[in-house]
């Protein structure tokens, strides 16, 4: 029987699995970590979870094995190198894929202190963190190319609560008591009291959307009149996308039989 590989490791991801499986289509979920797992408690026959990354050796195998006909690619907006991988997987074998994408925020910036930046690298260029109480809420994965600016602003992280998130931060030279390590979704009050906790002069995020609590950063900074850097979505060519999920499990039912 043939099945639906789903990139997953996103909220968005569990909800798409569940649809799936409500609609009686096999489905291979996989993800990188063991945390990621946790996202889909769900017992199904239908439903497998393979943790771990899939490289050029590993490929293959996993798609003869599994009976891969359709990708779903559910992964977070900014694991670029991860849809680069699908959409060339897809293309190579003639395999049907299909982009999940969370829809970003409708919001329209009208105030002064959001400013929107086309790239990590813009960012760091620029003179934009110079002497300011920087909150990061980035993820682990860019921490590195902070350190050169721990001597320039004082920086603050908020990541997951991992290990490798917590040795990253480590190693970039952010001290214990300029981490805090918890799991979304972030209340507003939470958000709130950490930015007037640190003294915070700057924040700097992703455009993350909804799910990734950019609304609620959105709100705090205006809330307190805190200047917000958003880094902008990097740009992909997807072959096919989709915002709606219902799209998304026709696309299953359509390809997986």
């Amino acid at each position: 029987m043939s099945q639906v590989w789903l990139i997953g490791g996103t909220s968005e991801s569990a909800i798409l699995a569940k649809a799936i499986i409500a609609a009686k289509i096999p489905c291979v979920v996989t993800v990188t970590t063991e945390t990621a797992k946790n996202l889909y408690p769900l017992s199904s026959p239908l439903l497998k979870i393979r943790v771990g990354y899939l490289d050029d050796n590993t490929i293959l195998p996993f798609l003869q094995q599994q009976q891969i006909t359709a990708i779903l690619d559910a992964s977070h907006p900014f694991a670029v190198e991860i849809s680069k991988s699908a959409i060339a997987t897809a293309t190579e074998y003639n395999i049907l894929y299909l982009r999940y994408e969370r829809s970003a925020c409708e919001t329209v910036d009208v105030e002064d202190h959001i400013l929107h930046l086309d790239s990590f690298e813009t960012l760091l260029s620029g003179d934009y963190l110079t002497a300011k109480r920087v909150m990061l809420t980035l993820g682990y994965r860019h921490l590195h190319q902070f350190q050169q600016w721990q001597k320039r602003s004082t920086l603050f992280v908020r990541i997951l609560p991992s290990i490798v998130s917590l040795e990253t931060a480590l190693t970039a030279g952010f001290t214990a008591d300029r981490i805090i390590a918890i799991r979304p979704p972030i209340s507003v009050e939470l958000e709130k009291a950490l930015w007037q906790q640190w003294n915070i002069s700057l924040v700097v995020t992703k455009a993350s959307g909804k799910a990734g609590g950019e609304i609620v950063k959105r709100q705090v900074a205006a809330e307190l009149d805190i200047p917000l850097i958003i880094i902008d979505r990097p740009t992909i060519n997807y072959p096919q996308i989709t915002t709606d999920i219902n799209t998304a499990v026709e696309f299953c039912q359509q390809y997986c039989f």
